[in-house]
């Protein structure tokens, strides 16, 4: 009878269940590491991020990055992403749906160019989002 734990003696009797379980560890690490990392605010500032909860948010959640010049969309995917911007003049509309628990963001344009949906942010996000972008007009509007 030797001292090691069960498990310890099951690895060491099956080196290839072993490798192999190893692997798959390995692989599960780096692609939950991999969503985390695409998951991280994509600039500093004041970034609002949809929840995972909504539909087509669960892997890669869109992240809409507000600054007192633009509005940009950001979408991960898997290997690059999609950004979408409208600078801050341009902005003519934003419309929020909400929901029994999320919100829906509708920013549309003046120049006739396709607007930023996004889906699935939370309400105070949501207004959060439509206070900024109207405190960020204020201030551009009195400069010029």
């Amino acid at each position: 009878m030797t001292s090691q734990p069960t498990w310890i003696a099951w690895f060491r009797d099956n080196p290839p269940a072993a490798w192999s379980l190893a692997v798959v560890t390995a692989i599960i690490v780096v692609v939950l590491f991999w969503i985390w990392r695409k998951g991280q605010p994509f600039a500093p500032g004041d970034v609002f991020d949809a929840s995972r909860l909504s539909a087509g948010n669960r892997i890669f959640p869109t992240q809409v990055l507000i600054t007192p010049n633009s509005v940009v969309r950001y979408t991960p995917h898997w290997i690059g992403r999609q950004e979408e911007t409208i600078h801050m003049a341009h902005v003519s509309s934003i419309r929020i749906d909400t929901g029994v628990f999320l919100s829906n963001v509708l920013i549309e344009t003046s120049g006739g160019s396709n607007p930023i949906r996004c889906h699935g942010h939370r309400k105070r996000d949501a207004t959060a989002m439509k206070a900024l972008i109207e405190r960020y007009q204020t201030e551009y509007y009195r400069k010029t």
